[in-house]
Order: structure tokens, then C-alpha cells, then sequence
């Protein structure tokens, strides 16, 4: 059998947002697109199964915690990290640069080795290069790798900010090399420079000279407002090359995705839809709300009465909130499905108003009350 090439396509523009379709050899992904969160090889308190009829085509996963549980010799004995999983959908894979930011404590960072890591779980040390990560990303077999960056924790030192983007750049050129060649596989670059416009276009610059498959903005999930994601977005805009997918990491609110494909993002991963769900926050077309109040418990209406998909309207606000007040686990379940089927819904709409060219007025409905 012959593989599909990884190929990305713009379908149509509204202004600076796209509707895209980016091919695979496992599925075609159309965007702008939502990637529900499988740090750890399962989307939380869902069967994968369920996570694809919310009409994801994609998940993340993290290659750090995959690589210190259960182990990437454990998932190569499976067959991958799909078999592992029994995930069908075409699987992003994070190089762990991002733990070089959240885990910090633990680790140093060293230009030629890489990140010098103790494990969380049992304080073992082990390096994570950008060679390192890249192999470990092939073995895992999935279907976009990031390159190795380091994400620097936010703050308006300069000197800091520049250093950390140099250093990503050098790791860039590594990890392209380690990567190699295939062509039914992508390597993402990732732009970094925190709030800074002209480490921002030197940092993209670098690494399109380097060439990649697709190019994420990182760094925009460390604390900064969302009027300064926003402002990053625009310093950079019209100079990300428009042949190639624009992936936002670690974003975000329903707002967040407003505004950021309003700036001509194309795909986007968070963890808030399947957190919020396991704490009982609910994200619906009228705004969030959180199941837990007890104005809920007399309440027989369903979240969404609309929303036939998995049978979500059969449970009433009033059931879900009896069972996160009492600890059941079928309430996470629920609203996890439940957040995630939202954040596909809204992605679609956002794709059918770019195409007929009413995207700006569907954002401007829809910024506030979401």
C-alpha cells in the first residue's frame, strides 16, 4: 500500500483566517483544527473511540511522560504509540521543551546536551537532547513531530528571552537533521521571543531558512494576557509563510481561538475542555458554567439540548451535578465528552464561516458570550 504524503492545503481565506485541510496518511485533518490532549497516551476519562465521534482528527501526546512512563521500549513492543493506544487518528507529538519551562526544578539546561532531567515520578536522571527527542518521537511513530525547543518562562528581560530563541534556533538545525527525510511524516519548527516583535521575525526567519513542515508559536501559554497573545499574533501575521500549517501551542479558551484564527492560526491544542470537565466546568455556546453550583440540582434540562451526539442531551444538569457532588466518575466522563464535543463544534462552525465568508461576524457574536 502506497502512503499518502503530508500535505497541507488553504481551501479559503477570510481575511487573514484559513480554512484548510492538512492530508495524512492516516486522515485528513480540516482546520482551523482543536487537538483534545492525550498527554499520556489516553485522553483523560474518554475511550478513543468517543473522542473521535466528537470529530477530532488529531490528539496530542507528550513525549517527555511518555518517555519516563511507561517507556518508549514498552510502546515499540505494542507497535507504536497508535496500537499501544488503539488511537486511528493522526497523533502531534510535543518534543518535551515545554517541560524544560514547567519542570524546571528538576532540570538544567546545556546548549550541546540538551536538557539535563530528574524525573518527577522517581527523581532518575536522564538527557533529553534534541536528538534525543526527535528519536524518540520516530519510534513513537507518530505522525507530526516538534522539533526541541526551550520554552522560556514569561518575562521582559531581553537578554534572557534572546538567549533562550538562539538557543531554540540551534536546536532547530539539530532536530531537522535528526529528523531526515520523510515525506509521510512532518516536522513542525516552533517560533519563540516571547513579547518581543523583532525576536519574534528573527526567530521565524531562522527557521524558515531551515525549512519545516509546518510552524507552531510557542510560548504563549506561560501566563502573558490574552492581549498580548493577541498582539505577538499580529507582530507576525503576514510574515508566516502561508503554504504551511500555523499551529498555536498550548492555546486555548474558545476566545483564545477566536482571536487567534482571526490571525491566521490553523490549529490548536489545550488541556482546559478535558480539565475543566474533570473539575465540572462546562464551556457551552451561552458562555461556561460550573455544575457544581447548586442552582443545577432542580435543573432538567440538558447542557446542550441540541446535541444528540454520544446522547449528551440525555443527562440532565441536574444528574451531572449528583454526580461530581458525589465524587462518581461518570460526571467526568460526561463533561469531558461533553467540553471536547463543544470545542469540535465550535471549530466546525469557524470552518463553515470562513468559507462563506462571514467569519468576522460570527466572531464578533460569539468573542463575548463564549
Amino acid at each position: 500500500m502506497t502512503l499518502k504524503k503530508f500535505n497541507f492545503n488553504v481551501l479559503g481565506n477570510d481575511n487573514y483566517a484559513r480554512a484548510g485541510v492538512i492530508e495524512t496518511h492516516r486522515g485528513n485533518i480540516q482546520t482551523p483544527a482543536f487537538m483534545p490532549v492525550g498527554t499520556q497516551a489516553t485522553v483523560k476519562a474518554c475511550l478513543i473511540d468517543d473522542v473521535i465521534k466528537t470529530g477530532s482528527e488529531i490528539i496530542l501526546c507528550n513525549t517527555y511522560h511518555l518517555m519516563i512512563r511507561p517507556g518508549v521500549e514498552r510502546i515499540i513492543s505494542a507497535g507504536g504509540l497508535h496500537k499501544f493506544m488503539n488511537c486511528k487518528l493522526p497523533i502531534l507529538t510535543d518534543s518535551g521543551g515545554f517541560q524544560v519551562m514547567s519542570l524546571s526544578k528538576l532540570n538544567k539546561v546545556d546548549r550541546e546536551k540538551g536538557a539535563i532531567f530528574n524525573s518527577h515520578v522517581d527523581g532518575k536522571k536522564f538527557i533529553l537532547s534534541p536528538e534525543e527527542s526527535i528519536r524518540i518521537q520516530k519510534e513513537l511513530d507518530s505522525d507530526i513531530v516538534m522539533i526541541m525547543d526551550e520554552c522560556p518562562k514569561k518575562t521582559s528581560n531581553y537578554k534572557v528571552i534572546n538567549k533562550s530563541m538562539e538557543l531554540s534556533i540551534y536546536w532547530a538545525e539539530r532536530s531537522k537533521i535528526a529528523f531526515g527525510s520523510n515525506p509521510h511524516k512532518a516536522l513542525f519548527g516552533i517560533v519563540q521571543g516571547g513579547l518581543f516583535k523583532d525576536l519574534r521575525l528573527k526567530s521565524l526567519n531562522a527557521l524558515t531558512k531551515i525549512d519545516f513542515d509546518g510552524y507552531a508559536i510557542g510560548g504563549l501559554a506561560v501566563g502573558e494576557t490574552q492581549k498580548e497573545m493577541f498582539n505577538v499574533l499580529d507582530d507576525i501575521k503576514e510574515h508566516m509563510p502561508s503554504d504551511k500549517p500555523r499551529y498555536l501551542m498550548g492555546v486555548g479558551t474558545p476566545t483564545d481561538i477566536l482571536g487567534a484564527v482571526k490571525r491566521g492560526v490553523d490549529m490548536f491544542d489545550c488541556v482546559m475542555p478535558t480539565r475543566s470537565g474533570r473539575t465540572g466546568l462546562a464551556f457551552t455556546w451561552n458562555g461556561r458554567l460550573n455544575i457544581k453550583n447548586n442552582k443545577y440540582k432542580n435543573d432538567n434540562e440538558p447542557l446542550d439540548i441540541n446535541c444528540s451526539n454520544l446522547s449528551l442531551n440525555k443527562y440532565s444538569k441536574n444528574y451531572i451535578n449528583h454526580l461530581f457532588n458525589t465524587n462518581e466518575i461518570l460526571g467526568s466522563t460526561l463533561l469531558t465528552l461533553h467540553n471536547i464535543n463543544f470545542y469540535q463544534e465550535l471549530m466546525s462552525a469557524i470552518r463553515d464561516n470562513i468559507k462563506n465568508g462571514t467569519f468576522n461576524k460570527f466572531h464578533d457574536e460569539y468573542i463575548d458570550r463564549l
